[in-house]
C-alpha cells in the first residue's frame, strides 16, 4: 500500500490546549452508555494503545499532530454513533429526505451507529500500525505545518502561515450558530476559518450581509447590522452577500421586483432601485469591515449565481428565470442597439423579424433550447452573460468606495463553464477576470450522480469524475495566473446529486492533491452539521422544509456520518500543508500549450464543451500543465508565457476573437488549427471574409480528419523544447493514461515530481530522463528509496524526488 494512502487512513491534527475539557467527558459518557458493544470496546482499547504510543513519540521528539486529530475524531464519531443509536426516528426521517434511501431509511438508520463504530476502530488500527512505523523508524514523515489561523498572511498569489506557504480548509455551512470562541466546532480538526454567512436559511440569517440591512428610509437594521459589525475578529475569515431575498419594503415600491430572479438571486439585477439598495449596503458594510481579519479571504459577492433562460421543466418547478421585467428587455434592446450599431435592418435580418425599431424587439424568455445556434439565441445569451457582467461589476464598485482594499470573488458554479449549455448568464472568464480572487464551488465525484444514475463516460476509464474540477481550474489559473484561488463551497466529499457511504480515503487523497495542485489555497468542504453532543444542527432538527430541497437531505451519506472521511479531509489537508512548498514549485510552471476557448462556439454549439474537454484530456497526462487562450488572455498577458495555441473545433468566433489570433501569429506566434473549418464562421453563423495569414509566424492548419490523439501530438511536437526533462512511461491494460504528472528542476539539480493515478485501473510506472542518465528516486512521503520502476494503485498519490547518477 502506498505510504501517504495509509498514512491517510489514520493521519492527525494537533488537539488544540483550549478545547474544553467538558468535551471528553461528553465523550467518555457516550462511551460508557454503549460500553457494551464491541466495536466500542475496541476502539476504547485502541485509543489507549494509540495515547500510549503517542507518549512515546513524544519523548523521542516525533510529531504526532497527525494522531491527535486520530484520536479527537475517534472520540466524536463515538459520541455521533450513540446519539443516532438514541434518536434512531430521527435518523430515519432525515434519510427519507434523499430521494436514493428514502426506501430503506429504517435500514439504514439502524446500520449506521454500528458503520461509524467499524470505521473509528479502523482509522485508530492505521493510526496504531502508522505511528509504530515511524518510531521504528521504518519510514519517516514531516512534522505537519500546523495553521496559525490568526495570522495569516495574504501574498500576492498564495496564502502564508509562519512565512510558508499554507493551504486552509474548513467546512462550509458549519454547525449553524455556533460561535468561534466554541472550540468543539473550530479547531485544527475541523478547520477554523471565520464564516461570514454560514446560516443560509432563512434568507435574513446572521452574519451574511443581505438586503434586509437597509431599511427604506435608507437606514440600517442595526439589530441585523450587529451581526456583521460585531462578529469575532480573531481568525482568518470570509463575508459572503447572500442575494436570496428581497425586502418587502422594495417589492412594494418595485412590484416586477421579482421577475427575472433565479435560486440564489431573488431579484431583478437591472431594477433600478435593487441597485441603489445593495450599492449602499455594498458600500456601507465595506467600510465597517474594512481591514478586518475576517474579510482576508474576501468579499464573496455571490452564491452561485446563475439565470437559466432555456424553457425546462426544472426552471418553471422553481420559478427561475421565467419572465424577465421591462426594465431587463428595454437594456437588451438598447445593448442590441449598440450591437448592430443602429442597423435594424441587419437585425430583422439576423433574427427574421420585422420590429419596426429597436425599442419595438421583443422576445419570449425563457427562450425555446430550439433556438439555439440561431441569432437570436446568441443575442440574448451574450446579453445575459453582459448584464451578470455589469451587475458585479457595479456591486464590486460601491463596495470599494467603502473598502478600497477589498479583495473580492464570486462563488462560480464552474460546470456553467464545463457544461455545454450556455445560457445561464455567466460568462467564467470575465468574473474571474474582475474580482481580485479566484472564487468557485467546483465539484468532483467517485460515483455518477444519483439521478437519472445511467452510466457515464469518465467510468470507462477513471477511478472519479474529474473533468469540471481539472478543466475550469486550468481555465481561471490562465486567465487569472496570479489571484489567490478560493473554493468556498468545496463538493468532493458529497453533493446534492451524489452521495457515497463506503467513500474511500483514498479517493479523497487523490481529489485535494488534485485540486491543490491546479491552483487551490482555501477550500471548505460541504458540510459540518454535528453539534458537539452528535445532534444534527438546529437547521436539520425537527420537520424540514426548505425553499432549498437539496439541504434537507445533505446530512444522510455525507462527512458527518464517516469519520473516517472527516479524518482523511484533515489528514490530506496536513499533508498538503507539509509540502506546501512543494507544491507550489509544482504549480508555478509555464503552460506552455493553450488551448484556445472561445464563447462564441460555446454559445452556438450543442456540444462545444464535450468537444474541448476531448482534447483537453488527451493533454492532460502528458507532464505539462495545460493552460488555455482566450481573445482577452491574447490581448492582455505576455504572449511569451507561452509557446503555441492549439485552436480545436472551434468554428464560430467573432471577428475581433480572429484578430486576436491574427495578432498572436503577426508577433510570430505558433498557432495549430485543427482543419479549416474552424475559425470559419463569425458569432451568427456567417462565413468571415477573412483568413489567418502565417505572417511572422508559425500557422499550421491540419487537413481535418485527423483524430483526436494526432491532433494531441502534432501540438505537443511543437512544445517538445518546454517538455520536462523528466520521462514517465505508463502501462495499466488499457491504451488509456490514467497518470497526471508534473515534474519541476529544482534549484539543485533534483527534480520534484508529483504523480496521481486517477485512473480506474493500477498502474505500472518507468520513470527516466530524456538524456538517458540513470537516477536514483526518494519518496518524500517515507523518505525512502524506491526503485524507477514501481506501482501506483488507482487513487495513488506520490510524491518524489530524482537525482541522476
Amino acid at each position: 500500500m502506498n505510504p501517504i494512502l495509509f498514512r491517510i487512513a489514520i493521519a492527525g491534527l494537533s488537539l488544540l490546549s483550549m478545547i474544553a475539557s467538558s468535551n471528553d467527558s461528553i465523550a467518555a459518557d457516550a462511551a460508557a452508555a454503549s460500553a457494551d458493544n464491541p466495536y466500542v470496546k475496541e476502539a476504547l482499547t485502541n485509543i489507549d494503545t494509540l495515547e500510549a504510543s503517542m507518549q512515546e513519540a513524544r519523548a523521542k521528539e516525533i510529531d504526532v499532530t497527525r494522531e491527535e486529530t486520530v484520536v479527537w475524531f475517534a472520540k466524536e464519531f463515538l459520541k455521533f454513533a450513540d446519539w443516532d443509536e438514541d434518536n434512531q426516528d430521527a435518523v430515519a426521517y432525515l434519510f427519507e429526505q434523499y430521494a436514493p434511501y428514502k426506501e430503506d431509511k429504517d435500514k439504514l438508520a439502524a446500520e449506521i451507529p454500528d458503520f461509524q463504530r467499524k470505521m473509528v476502530v479502523k482509522i485508530l488500527n492505521d493510526g496504531i500500525a502508522e505511528l509504530s512505523s515511524v518510531i521504528r523508524g521504518d519510514i519517516q514523515r514531516r512534522p505537519v505545518n500546523k495553521v496559525d489561523w490568526q495570522n495569516i498572511e495574504v501574498g500576492d498569489n498564495m496564502l502564508l502561515s509562519n512565512g510558508k506557504p499554507i493551504f486552509l480548509y474548513d467546512y462550509f455551512s458549519k454547525s449553524v450558530g455556533r460561535p468561534l470562541t466554541d472550540t468543539n466546532v473550530y479547531n485544527d480538526h475541523l478547520g477554523a476559518i471565520f464564516h461570514g454567512g454560514e446560516n443560509l436559511y432563512p434568507a435574513e440569517h446572521d452574519r451574511a450581509i443581505n438586503s434586509f440591512l437597509l431599511k427604506q428610509d435608507r437606514t440600517f437594521d442595526q439589530e441585523l447590522l450587529r451581526e456583521v459589525t460585531e462578529i469575532s475578529d480573531s481568525n482568518v475569515g470570509f463575508l459572503i452577500y447572500w442575494n436570496q431575498g428581497i425586502a418587502e419594503w422594495v417589492e412594494k415600491l418595485e412590484p416586477e421586483v421579482r421577475k427575472g430572479r433565479s435560486t440564489f438571486t431573488g431579484f431583478d439585477i437591472d431594477n433600478p432601485l435593487v441597485r441603489e439598495v445593495w450599492g449602499t449596503i455594498a458600500r456601507e458594510t465595506g467600510a465597517l469591515t474594512k481591514g478586518k481579519k475576517v474579510t482576508q479571504l474576501g468579499y464573496i459577492l455571490a452564491n452561485e449565481p446563475h439565470w437559466h433562460s432555456i424553457a425546462s421543466g426544472w426552471t418553471r418547478r422553481t420559478g427561475e428565470m421565467q419572465q424577465i421585467s421591462s426594465y431587463t428587455l428595454n437594456q437588451f434592446r438598447e445593448w442590441l442597439r449598440k450591437k448592430y450599431d443602429g442597423d435594424l435592418d441587419r437585425l430583422n435580418k439576423n433574427w427574421v423579424s420585422q420590429f419596426t425599431g429597436f425599442d419595438a424587439v421583443e422576445i419570449e424568455i425563457p427562450i425555446s433550447a430550439q433556438t439555439r445556434g440561431t441569432p437570436m439565441f446568441y443575442d440574448w445569451a451574450r446579453y445575459s452573460m453582459d448584464r451578470a457582467i455589469d451587475w458585479y461589476t457595479h456591486i464590486q464598485g460601491e463596495l470599494r468606495k467603502g473598502n478600497p482594499d477589498a479583495d473580492t470573488h464570486v462563488k462560480n458554479s464552474t460546470h456553467l463553464y464545463t457544461d455545454n449549455n450556455r445560457a445561464h448568464g455567466i460568462d467564467l472568464e470575465a468574473l474571474t477576470e474582475l474580482t481580485s480572487m479566484i472564487g468557485d464551488d467546483a465539484k468532483a465525484r467517485p460515483t455518477r450522480r444519483s439521478y437519472p444514475n445511467e452510466p457515464e463516460a469518465w467510468e470507462e476509464h477513471y477511478a472519479y469524475c474529474w473533468e469540471e474540477l481539472s478543466m475550469s481550474y486550468d481555465f481561471m489559473d490562465s486567465v487569472s495566473p496570479r489571484k489567490i484561488h478560493v473554493n468556498s463551497e468545496s463538493h468532493f466529499l458529497s453533493a446534492s446529486r451524489w452521495r457515497k457511504l463506503d467513500l474511500s480515503v483514498e479517493y479523497v487523497e487523490s481529489v485535494y492533491w488534485l485540486a491543490t495542485l491546479q491552483g487551490m489555497d482555501a477550500n471548505m468542504a460541504w458540510f459540518w452539521a454535528r453539534d458537539p453532543d452528535g445532534s444534527p444542527e438546529d437547521r436539520l432538527e425537527g420537520e424540514l422544509n426548505f425553499a432549498d430541497l437539496a439541504l434537507a437531505g445533505s446530512f444522510v451519506g455525507s462527512t458527518n456520518q464517516q469519520p473516517h472521511i472527516a479524518n482523511a479531509y484533515t489528514q490530506v489537508m496536513y499533508d498538503l500543508n507539509s509540502f506546501s512548498e512543494e507544491i507550489i514549485a509544482l504549480r508555478k510552471q509555464r503552460r506552455p500549450l493553450r488551448l484556445f476557448h472561445s464563447e462564441t462556439s460555446a454559445i452556438n454549439k450543442n456540444s462545444h464543451m464535450t468537444e474541448q474537454f476531448s482534447i483537453y484530456e488527451k493533454l492532460f497526462f502528458e507532464g505539462i500543465p495545460m493552460g488555455f487562450a482566450t481573445e482577452n488572455i491574447i490581448k492582455k498577458q505576455d504572449n511569451r508565457s507561452w509557446d503555441g495555441i492549439l485552436v480545436y473545433k472551434t468554428e464560430w468566433v467573432t471577428e475581433s476573437e480572429l484578430n486576436a489570433l491574427q495578432s498572436y501569429l503577426d508577433q510570430g506566434g505558433t498557432l495549430i488549427v485543427d482543419s479549416e473549418k474552424s475559425l470559419s464562421k463569425n458569432e451568427y453563423g456567417q462565413p468571415h471574409d477573412k483568413r489567418l495569414k502565417q505572417s511572422k509566424g508559425n500557422l499550421i492548419v491540419l487537413k481535418g480528419n485527423e483524430s483526436v490523439s494526432q491532433v494531441r501530438d502534432v501540438a505537443l511536437a511543437e512544445v517538445a523544447e518546454s517538455r520536462p526533462d523528466v520521462t514517465l512511461a505508463e502501462e495499466n491494460g488499457s491504451d488509456h493514461k490514467g497518470c497526471h504528472w508534473l515534474a519541476v528542476k529544482q534549484d539543485d539539480g533534483s527534480y520534484l515530481m508529483s504523480i496521481l493515478n486517477i485512473g480506474k485501473n493500477n498502474a505500472k510506472l518507468k520513470l527516466g530522463l530524456k538524456d538517458g542518465t540513470r537516477i536514483s528516486v526518494t519518496d518524500l512521503f517515507t523518505g525512502k528509496s524506491v526503485e524507477p520502476e514501481f506501482d501506483l494503485n488507482s487513487k495513488g498519490v506520490s510524491l518524489l524526488e530524482i537525482k541522476s547518477l
